[in-house]
């Protein structure tokens, strides 16, 4: 099954996968171009795999949650390529392919720093960060081998309830005195793997395999819309609020 992954509740990111298997992937970090940059990152995974938009079976979606305005673009574009298309439109949580990332990246085994389990935390703006807390139970395994045990939830990042694991993500590399953790992920001592650098967004093509994965054995797939955890920014004036 071909399947086209977005997410744009950080940076822009974009792959297309058959199953679990990564054919091409783009990714971009500019918070203020999610809607210039995401169409022609389409464009251009579709053409680096040589495929054509009418191959696709199905679309992933990362939902956040995200702060407001980079997240709806993702989650417009996947929605209007499902209905031109006809295509199914599969929602997952960015903090679970935050997560999934976090794993994918790291030494295998029950010695990386990760195994026993972590914290995701995602920017959320105005100094909070959006968060998960995950319980590993294979760490060889980045797709299935956890399980959310808090979150999603948005709280400042000295109020997250660690329980002194390891924090990844954005979030928590923006607030690092409050949310501690590895500087890489480092193999273990003499398993001549080198270091391998924390990941602070999550990748497009761990998101489609997450959700490829969870649509053949099962999982949390959510309806294509933005999960958001707070309110707008922008409010109606109370004076036209009655009108």
């Amino acid at each position: 099954m071909l399947l086209l992954a977005l997410d744009t509740s950080s940076a822009v990111g974009v792959a297309l996968l058959e199953g679990e298997r990564v054919l091409a992937h783009e990714q971009h970090l500019d918070a203020r171009r999610h809607g210039e940059l995401l169409a022609p990152a389409v464009r251009s995974v579709l053409a680096s795999a040589g495929a054509d938009r009418r191959d696709l079976r199905a679309v992933a979606v990362g939902v956040g949650p995200a702060p407001f305005t980079g997240l709806r673009v993702g989650v417009v574009t996947a929605l209007a390529l499902g209905e031109a298309l006809g295509l199914p439109v599969h929602g997952v949580s960015s903090l679970d392919a935050l997560a999934a990332t976090a794993l994918a990246a790291g030494p295998v085994g029950s010695r990386g720093p990760l195994a026993g389990g972590f914290v995701v935390a995602a920017d959320a703006r105005r100094r909070e960060v959006h968060w998960a807390r995950v319980a590993v139970d294979d760490p060889a395994d980045a797709l299935s081998g956890w399980r959310r045990t808090a979150g999603p939830d948005v709280s400042a990042a000295a109020d997250v309830v660690t329980e002194g694991l390891p924090a990844v993500g954005r979030g928590a590399a923006l607030y690092r005195d409050a949310l501690p953790g590895p500087d890489v992920l480092a193999g273990a001592p003499g398993d001549g793997q080198d270091p391998v650098a924390l990941p602070l967004d999550p990748d497009p093509g761990v998101l489609g395999a997450l959700v490829a994965r969870r649509l053949v054995a099962g999982g949390e797939l959510l309806p294509a819309q933005p999960l958001y955890l707070r309110r707008p920014d922008a409010q109606v004036p109370a004076a036209l609020a009655g009108r």
